[in-house]
């Protein structure tokens, strides 16, 4: 009866050390288990037009990458107005929008989404409230970007 006892024992210990290293394991796939998990690119902006160009690349993951140089951290509350203005932008985007400079612009946009390009004048945002506020978010981006163009 002292072998029963034991033998349930030792089979009750093995099941919980058997429950609890599954559990560790599926904790260590949901953390990634210490893997870098690269984060799409929201879109890429290239801006001309006076002074330097400026060239943006924006992550989902909270990142801007701005003339090639190290990353920087978005704050979140343009990283929030980055993925809504994909959203907002890609239609145009998708049938690769494509308005002509004025003599009154300034600056000149290309956008690159995964659903197409979009290239505009700055001018175009008294006509298009999308666009108004991708130039907000863009001079803002530029503010983290450290530019100050």
């Amino acid at each position: 009866m002292l072998d029963m006892r034991r033998s349930t024992r030792r089979r009750a210990t093995a099941a919980a050390v058997l429950a609890v290293l599954a559990v560790l394991a599926v904790l260590a796939a949901l953390a990634g288990c210490g893997l870098d998990v690269v984060e799409p690119d929201l879109f890429a902006v290239t801006r001309t037009g006076e002074g330097k160009t400026l060239t943006m690349l924006v992550n989902y993951g909270g990142t801007i990458t701005c003339d090639g140089h190290a990353a920087k951290t978005l704050p979140d509350r343009l990283l929030l107005v980055a993925r809504a203005l994909t959203g907002q932008l890609a239609p145009d985007a998708a049938k690769k929008l494509d308005v002509p400079s004025t003599p009154h612009s300034v600056y000149r946009f290309t956008i690159r989404l995964q659903a197409g390009t979009i290239a505009f004048p700055d001018t175009s945002a008294a006509h298009r409230p999308e666009l108004a506020q991708f130039l907000q978010f863009a001079l803002a981006a530029e503010q983290v970007c450290g530019t100050g163009g």
